[in-house]
């Protein structure tokens, strides 16, 4: 393969559109959520078993969730899971800066 045959794409900043998820967006969303989950239990040195019991999930599923299969875990429930580990979560809905559709995202506090 020479260099020529290489083709090189912009990537769009969501490796679930990348890979053409019709729920990129939610995906996304989800997966920055469990980043979040998981950077909380990781600062608070919580084994698996000690935050499955703060979370009401038993341990398999913790682990399950940290490592990346949170495709059957709603936006909503993952929201809850922020809760039980003490956070705040404020949703704010404001226009889009730009002319194009509106994106979710979240901001660590």
């Amino acid at each position: 393969m020479s260099s020529n045959d290489v083709k090189i794409e912009r990537e769009s900043g969501n490796v679930f559109a990348d890979l053409g998820r019709p729920d990129a967006d939610v995906q996304l969303l989800k997966a920055e959520l469990v980043t979040r989950i998981d950077d909380i239990i990781r600062r608070r040195r919580l084994t698996q078993t000690q935050a499955a019991e703060l979370l009401g999930l038993s341990q398999p599923d913790v682990s399950r969730l940290l490592r990346g299969n949170f495709r059957e875990y709603s936006v909503e429930r993952l929201l809850r899971l922020l809760l039980a580990l003490g956070r705040d979560v404020e949703i704010v809905v404001r226009k889009s800066s730009s002319r194009r559709r509106g994106r979710l995202s979240i901001e660590a506090a």
